[in-house]
């Protein structure tokens, strides 16, 4: 008799299973998103703290149209590497964090307004020094710094932000996750095609960029973690994202001969950036085909800020981190062959 009633039991549980199994196949990728973790709001003070102040953050492109599933799918991937520092080895990924990661994560009611889902996450652990570790254990929840998710105006774009003053060592974040992904401990992601480090942002005027590439540059080169050669190759890279060149001239012509929008030029921008790197290292050069370091500047296409309020996020950034054909960027998380499947 007992042994029927465990059969039963057990029977019953496998039908359980196999429905479950078959509800979630039917599911589309967003609405299985939806049942792990809560899209975030959007963080509407964040635009004007960007305005004033400069931040640290991620810069994500993904699949148009598919930015809440990238949204849930940045968090996930964020939530592991966004953690304290330990001595450890940050290589030693065990996969068992996955799941560690997506049973903690309920983060916040979803607000679904217009199409769109907005809100501002909290991420477990802290954040220091230049290596860091997978998620945290449940009891470090609390501690946790808070990532603004910000609304940009293009599609196919995430922005999130540190608060002010917060240290994060942004670059080693983005490392530790293409190592992951590289080396197959993490799965390749769907939806988030790169993810740009933001080391610091500024207001794009020539005297506050200056400032912020040869603060960085100096940060790198007094890394010992970094070996350069003599004289140190350099390359620059600028990405008007989101600005469409009828936008360019309507700003143009609406500045009336001032030199605000200066820097929307291209070659104008490399100019400045070029010689913040020479007066932080006289002993330099431009190399595009294998430079030791990269300066990157993208425009953010901020949204709820005036149209003469142009802020940009900067980097530098290691060889190992960037890619110079055709162009050059931020290496992917996935390659070109599979990323083909959306416009991005």
């Amino acid at each position: 008799m007992a042994e029927e009633e465990g059969f039963e039991k057990a029977h019953h549980h496998e039908e359980e299973e196999g429905e479950k199994k078959k509800k979630e196949m039917m599911m589309s990728p967003w609405e299985q998103h939806s049942a792990v973790i809560s899209i975030p709001r959007y963080d509407y003070n964040a635009p004007s703290s960007l305005l004033h102040h400069s931040l640290s953050g991620f810069l994500i492109t993904c699949t148009i149209k598919r930015e809440k599933s990238a949204t849930k799918e940045a968090i996930s991937i964020l939530d592991k590497y966004v953690g304290s520092c330990s001595n450890a080895d940050s290589g030693n990924l065990d996969n068992s964090d996955d799941n560690a990661a997506t049973k903690r994560r309920k983060i916040c009611p979803e607000d679904d307004q217009d199409g769109e889902t907005e809100t501002a996450f909290n991420n477990s652990g802290k954040t220091s020094g230049t290596c860091l570790s997978p998620v945290m254990p449940d009891t470090n929840l609390d501690r946790g710094h808070v990532l603004s998710l910000v609304k940009l105006t293009r599609s196919g774009l995430l922005l999130f932000t540190f608060p002010r003053n917060t240290p994060a060592d942004t670059v080693g974040i983005v490392s530790n996750i293409m190592e992951s992904v590289e080396s197959g401990i993490s799965k390749s992601p769907l939806w988030c095609h790169r993810i740009f480090p933001i080391q610091e942002t500024c207001s794009l005027n020539e005297k506050e960029l200056q400032t912020v590439v040869s603060k960085l540059v100096f940060q790198f080169m007094n890394d010992k973690q970094h070996k350069v050669s003599h004289p140190v190759k350099f390359a620059v890279g600028y990405n008007r994202r989101g600005i469409e060149e009828t936008e360019l001239k309507i700003v143009k012509d609406t500045s009336n001969g001032s030199d605000k929008f200066a820097l929307l030029d291209r070659n104008k921008c490399f100019g400045v950036v070029a010689a913040a790197v020479k007066s932080a290292v006289s002993d330099s050069v431009v190399d595009l085909k294998s430079p030791e370091f990269s300066v990157l500047v993208e425009l953010l296409p901020l949204s709820g800020v005036p149209n003469a309020s142009l802020v940009v996020a900067v980097s530098v950034l290691p060889q190992n981190l960037v890619n110079t054909k055709p162009r050059l960027c931020i290496k992917a998380l996935v390659s070109d062959s599979k990323a083909k499947g959306g416009k991005h």
